[in-house]
Parts: structure tokens; sequence; C-alpha cells
């Protein structure tokens, strides 16, 4: 028996039927990118990756208080396999699940997604309101700052880098890099000349 492949034209049909948040979009949109430019960074199932990036916030829009427990249900009904679903839940471990990430995709997945709001927020302050001119010093800079972005836990980015066994400085490069891939859908190209 063939199992499903769910496609990201699958993934984003499903997010824009839950969501309506334009940052919620950029969000996800940021996350895929990242998880795409990790997964070839690992030589890992890029697609893969790349769906379960954009769809790990499906049900937050309209559901933020049952979130993960309405995405399980959602992806179930619509046949999704068990481990895009498991990969999704457990980027919530220790916040709304209990699913620890295991697999390198769960523990990137769980170690970039706070990260990419810092990375957003940033950028969004420097004068050129651009992620392409940006380095990691810049969010490190911002991160020792809590009241800036103060929705960001930073212990979970500092967890995740540590189960991935990787220097905060280069997870945050990384994390950069792969956003740049869509810095113009994100809103983060900036006015650089």
């Amino acid at each position: 028996m063939q199992i499903y492949q769910p496609t990201r034209e699958d993934a984003l049909k499903l997010f824009k039927q839950y969501n309506e948040s334009e940052s919620l979009f950029k969000h996800a949109l940021s996350v895929e990118a990242v998880m795409r430019h990790f997964a070839r960074k690992y030589n890992e199932d890029e697609e893969k990756w790349g769906v379960i990036g954009l769809i790990h916030d499906l049900d937050y829009d309209k559901f933020p208080l049952q979130h993960c427990i309405i995405t399980k249900k959602i992806l179930h009904d619509n046949s999704w396999p068990e481990e895009y679903i498991r990969a999704v839940l457990s980027h919530a471990w220790g916040v709304c699940t209990d699913l620890k990430p295991e697999s390198l995709l769960e523990k990137t997945l769980y170690a970039i997604d706070e990260l990419t709001g810092l990375i957003t927020a940033s950028a969004l302050v420097r004068p050129s309101k651009s992620i392409m001119d940006m380095k990691a010093k810049s969010v490190k800079k911002k991160w020792k700052d809590k009241r800036f972005a103060a929705g960001v836990d930073r212990s979970i980015i500092e967890k995740g880098a540590e189960m991935l066994g990787m220097d905060l400085t280069k997870l945050i490069s990384e994390t950069i890099a792969g956003m740049r891939e869509v810095a113009e859908e994100i809103g983060l190209k900036g006015n650089l000349n």
C-alpha cells in the first residue's frame, strides 16, 4: 500500500483553510524555508521537511488555546502520515504537547520555530529593515534584551541548539540563511540598494 505523501500544495491549501493571519503565514513560510535549508544541509528529504515546516502552526490562528490538539485532528482527518503528525506535535514540546523531539527533523523544527520570530523582529528594527545584510551578531545583541520580542522563548531555542549539538551563533546564522531564500515573500527584503 502506497503511503500518502503530502505535497506543498496540500499543505498550503490546508493552511489557508484554517488561517487568515498574514503574519502567521509569513512565519509558516519562514519556517518552511529554514527547514528546507537544513534538509539540504543534512542530505534529508527537502520536500518533507518543508511541508512539515509550512504546516506546523496549522491551528494557531483559529484555535490558539487548543494549539496542536486541533492540528492533530485535522491532519488525521486528511490522512497525513503519522511521522508528519508527530513532527508537527513535537515542535510544541513542553508548551502544549509532551512529545519530545527525537528525529533530526523534529529537533530542527523545535530549534528554529521560535528563532525565526526573533530574527524577524531583529530585522524589522534594522535601518535597512532587511534580513539580507543581517548577521547572527545583531540577533545575539537583541537576545540579551528580554523585553525585545518578549514572546520569544529563548530557552526553547537554547534547548533546540543543544539537541542539535549546534552552537547558538551557528544556529542563528543558518536560520538567517534559510530565511533569506524567501526574504521577498516574508517582507524582509528591506530597502537595501
